[in-house]
């Protein structure tokens, strides 16, 4: 019998033992840098024509690993025997399926600063970042198997006399799943085993700038005894692989966490049925935010400072769930800038080498572009308050910036920038405050820090998001306890690390014997 699901612990990076233990798996890790990783089809390695180096975004010369690139003959492998393998996984049973997870999570916990120092070189990840990161991806996988074990017992029914009525969950076919860079452990193994769990094969493109950590995790599931051919690993350019792969008549279903721009394509493209296609392809979909957290003029504002600060700047803001946009009452309009002013001056942006800083690089060349482009855009729609510069040139460090007395229909206010830049946004009433808060596209997450309940129970109301928090940051969802998907442009809702996230990567299927 299982023991009852808990959360991974986060590391105490206070105590020098686990100090000391961490800065033993960087050491580890930085000797093994440089390495290549093949594709991965059937267990067999294949080396394709080209190759892609995934450099470190705090010092971009820095090659982490050098990475095979397949092409569009190596995708249709991979989907080939994705199906092939599927008639024999699917029958599988689902105890046995989940015990491969159960394996593979207690050699990562083993292995956690290991996992979460890959992290800190090639994703840019601070240590207290990246150990979350890990935690999160054993709890997936611990989750998901407990909630496939649970699936597979018998279904209730309304019984009748004289039948036998059976309800089972039956896996889908071949998946490909297209993991982010920005949680590309936590994310890429949560999506890959719930899709493994249910009984699916799957084809792993891993994200172009973390595929490297991919490979690990790919290594470990091989550690773990998982039979060839179940996931197969083909990293490879998305607009020519990726395209195939999505396009593919033996697809069944896509797993995608990413952009907007990217996840609409795919499911344009999932829509349109190929030649020889039996289904409808099921798109599963998150797609990122426009994230506010609204402070009430009745509120701890120490408290709304600190979610704020947090939310905005925890790695560099490249979370979907990062806040993004700060809407204050009035009346508390100036204090609230003041105090997070306070908090973003004392943060320290510096190599994720370092234990003591707090924020690292953004992720690559363009996300840098991007970023100071719309700092340029902030400056003009806004009052710089704090930041609006880079760091170190060697990597791409761009510092915390705060842009105050921003209009609610400016760009900065309304488009998606995945970085460390914060909107401050002042309402004339909490009415106006939650109509801002809704006036986006998208629907992720929230945040209300207020004492009063009325307004509380408003926003419960009202407030438009996947996940909204009271009186806390709007960042940190926890495996099993904060279901994570959002509405709108956010995605599809799949409520990831929650019990209904197995459904959708499963078919139900009724037998009815009549005696």
């Amino acid at each position: 019998m299982n023991i009852p699901f808990v959360n991974e612990p986060f590391t105490a990076f206070a105590v020098q033992e686990n100090r000391e233990a961490f800065e033993d798996a960087l050491r580890k890790v930085q000797s093994e840098l440089g390495r290549e990783y093949p594709i991965i089809i059937g267990g067999q390695k294949i080396t394709g024509s080209q190759t892609l180096h995934s450099v470190n975004p705090a010092a971009k010369d820095q090659v982490i690993g050098t990475v095979h690139q397949a092409d569009r003959e190596l995708a249709e492998k991979a989907i080939q025997t994705a199906a092939e393998t599927f008639h024999t996984w699917k029958h599988t049973d689902p105890n046995e399926r989940a015990r491969y997870l159960y394996k593979a999570a207690a050699m990562m916990r083993r292995r956690k600063h290991e996992f979460s120092a890959w992290m800190v070189y090639e994703a840019g990840k601070t240590w207290p970042e990246a150990d979350a990161d890990t935690a999160e991806a054993i709890d997936f996988m611990e989750f998901y198997a407990r909630e496939m074990q649970r699936l597979s017992e018998p279904q209730p029914l309304v019984r009748i006399a004289g039948e036998d009525n059976e309800l089972t969950y039956i896996p889908l076919g071949v998946g490909i799943v297209i993991p982010p860079w920005n949680f590309p452990l936590a994310i890429m193994a949560g999506m890959t085993s719930a899709a493994l769990v249910s009984g699916n094969t799957v084809v792993l493109k891993p994200a172009s700038t973390t595929p490297v950590i991919a490979a690990k995790f790919m290594e470990l599931l091989a550690e773990a005894g998982l039979p060839d051919g179940v996931v197969n690993f083909l990293p490879g350019p998305g607009s020519d692989v990726g395209d195939y792969l999505v396009d593919h008549a033996l697809t069944r279903f896509v797993s995608f966490t990413g952009s907007r721009d990217v996840g609409l394509r795919i499911n344009e493209r999932a829509a349109k049925t190929a030649p020889g296609q039996k289904w409808i392809k099921r798109v599963i979909a998150e797609m990122g935010g426009k994230d506010s957290i609204v402070v009430d003029n009745d509120s701890d504002l120490e408290l709304a400072a600190e979610s704020i600060t947090a939310s905005a700047f925890g790695f560099s803001g490249q979370k979907c769930s990062a806040c993004s946009r700060a809407i204050i009452h009035k009346d508390v309009y100036d204090e609230v800038l003041q105090k997070v002013l306070e908090r973003t001056q004392k943060l320290t942006l510096g190599s994720p080498l370092e234990m003591q800083s707090y924020m690292g690089p953004v992720i690559d060349d363009k996300a840098y572009a991007k970023i100071t482009e719309y700092i340029e855009i902030g400056k003009r729609e806004g009052r710089l308050v704090h930041g609006g510069g880079t760091g170190d040139p060697q990597g791409y460090f761009v510092e915390p910036t705060i842009i105050a007395d921003v209009d609610p229909q400016a760009r900065i206010a309304q488009e998606e920038i995945f970085g460390p830049v914060l909107a401050f946004i002042k309402a004339n009433s909490f009415q106006e405050a939650l109509e801002i808060a809704n006036n986006t596209d998208y629907g992720l997450t929230g945040a209300v820090i207020s004492r009063n309940r009325a307004h509380l129970e408003q926003a419960r109301r009202e407030y438009f998001a996947g996940n909204l928090y009271f009186n806390r940051k709007c960042t940190g969802a926890l495996v099993g306890t904060h279901p994570f998907g959002g509405f709108n442009m956010s995605g599809t809702d799949s409520k990831a690390g929650g019990r209904d996230y197995l459904l959708l990567f499963t078919q139900a299927k009724l037998v009815s014997e009549k005696y």
